[in-house]
C-alpha cells in the first residue's frame, strides 16, 4: 500500500482527496494535517465520514509527515509549498502540489500575478506541470508534481486538438468560464455567502485572474508559439463544476466534419475525456463528482469561428481527482485506479 500524507486535509480539495483515497485499493492515508482542527478526528469536522475516516488531525510538520508517507499531497493555497517541497526532496519523497507555486517555469511570472515572493526558484527545475492527457510521459519519476488549476484544465483539454493542428489564430482566443462556489475554498467570505451568490451570476477577475498566465503558458507549449487569451471567469450559484466556452478564429475554412474528427482522434484512447454526440452540449451536472471531462466542438459557418465547450468537476478533474491520477502514474499503477467512478446524476 502507498502511504499518503495530506497537508491541508480539511479544505475542500483535501476532503475530496480523502474521499477518493479512502476507496483506493492501493493507497492509504497515513497522516493528515489541519491548521484549524488539530487534535480532532476528521469525522468530527466532516460527519459524512463517520466510521469511514476517523483519523486524528495533526499540526503541519513537513519533516514528520514525510517520514510517515510515500507521497504527500499539499492541498493548501499558493505560497505554502516551498518548505514542503524542500523537505520532500531531502527525503526523496514526491510532493503533489494542488496549489500554484510550481506551475510556472519563471518565478517572475508567478510573483507578478500572485503578488508574493517565490523563495524556491532553485526548486523549479525539479517540478513538472502534470496534466496526464497532455504530458503523461513526463510524470513518472517526477519529484514535484504541479497539479493543474481547475479553469486551466477545462481550457487546455478543450483547445489542445486545435492548437496542436495549428488550425486557430492563437491570439484570437476568448474564454468565458463559469465555476461553482466550492472553487473559492471553504473559508467564508462576503463574496461567497449565500445572500451574495444565491439567484445571481457575476464575473470576476477580469483581465487579471491568476489562472490567465497558467493558461497562456500551457497553450503556448501546445501551439509552439506565444498565445495570449482573454479569460473571463464567472461565479454561479452551484456547489461544483466548471463550464468553459472557448471561441477562436479559424485560420482556414475547416469543415465541421474535420473538427469533429480531430477531437475524436485526439481523445479516443483517453478514458476520462469524452467528445459528446453532435448537437449535445456539456453540462456540469453530467460530470458531477467524477474525473470525467465532456467536450463539444462546433463551427460557426457564418463567422468562420470555432466554439469549444468543456465541462469538468472543479474538485475532481480540476483538483483532487487529477492529483490521484498523477499519483497513479508516479507509482506505476493503472491511471484510472480509484478514480474511475461514474458521475453522480441527478
Amino acid at each position: 500500500m502507498i502511504k499518503v500524507g495530506i497537508i491541508g486535509a480539511t479544505g475542500y480539495t483535501g476532503v475530496e482527496l480523502t474521499r477518493i483515497l479512502s476507496a483506493h485499493p492501493k493507497a492509504q492515508v497515513s497522516v493528515m494535517s489541519s491548521h484549524s482542527y488539530v487534535g480532532k478526528r476528521f469525522s468530527e469536522v466532516y460527519p459524512d465520514k463517520t466510521d469511514l475516516v476517523d483519523d486524528y488531525l495533526v499540526a503541519q510538520d513537513a519533516k514528520a509527515m514525510m517520514a510517515q508517507s510515500d507521497v504527500v499531497f499539499l492541498a493548501l493555497p499558493h505560497g505554502h509549498a516551498v518548505s514542503v517541497v524542500r523537505e520532500g526532496l531531502a527525503q526523496k519523497k514526491p510532493v503533489i502540489d494542488l496549489g500554484a507555486d510550481f506551475r510556472f517555469q519563471d518565478k517572475d511570472v508567478y510573483e507578478a500575478w500572485y503578488h508574493v515572493d517565490h523563495t524556491g526558484a532553485d526548486l523549479m527545475p525539479s517540478a513538472r506541470y502534470c496534466l496526464p492527457e497532455i504530458n503523461r510521459e513526463d510524470i513518472p519519476g517526477t519529484m514535484v508534481v504541479a497539479n493543474p488549476g481547475c479553469y486551466p484544465t477545462s481550457v487546455i483539454l478543450g483547445l489542445a486538438p486545435l492548437l496542436e493542428r495549428g488550425w486557430i489564430d492563437e491570439n484570437s482566443i476568448i474564454i468565458d468560464a463559469k465555476s461553482g462556489v466550492s472553487g473559492a475554498g471553504r473559508k467564508v467570505t462576503e463574496a461567497t455567502s449565500f445572500v451574495e451568490i444565491n439567484d445571481a451570476i457575476k464575473a470576476y477577475g477580469l483581465t487579471n485572474h491568476r489562472h490567465t498566465p497558467e493558461i497562456e503558458e500551457q497553450l503556448s507549449k501546445l501551439a509552439k508559439t506565444p498565445v495570449m487569451v482573454n479569460f473571463t471567469p464567472h461565479l454561479v450559484p452551484m456547489t461544483r463544476g466548471i463550464l468553459s466556452t472557448m471561441v477562436a478564429n479559424l485560420k482556414e475554412d475547416v469543415s465541421q466534419e474535420a473538427l469533429t474528427e480531430i477531437y475524436q482522434q485526439r481523445y479516443e484512447k483517453e478514458y476520462f475525456v469524452h467528445l459528446l454526440a453532435p448537437g449535445v452540449y456539456p453540462s456540469t451536472k453530467w460530470v458531477y463528482g467524477s474525473n470525467h471531462v465532456h467536450i463539444q466542438v462546433k463551427k460557426d459557418e457564418r463567422t468562420n469561428r470555432v466554439l469549444v465547450v468543456s465541462a469538468i468537476d472543479n474538485l475532481v478533474k480540476g483538483a483532487s481527482g487529477q492529483a490521484v491520477q498523477n499519483m497513479n502514474l508516479l507509482f506505476g499503477l493503472p491511471e484510472t485506479m480509484g478514480i474511475d467512478m461514474p458521475p453522480m446524476f441527478p
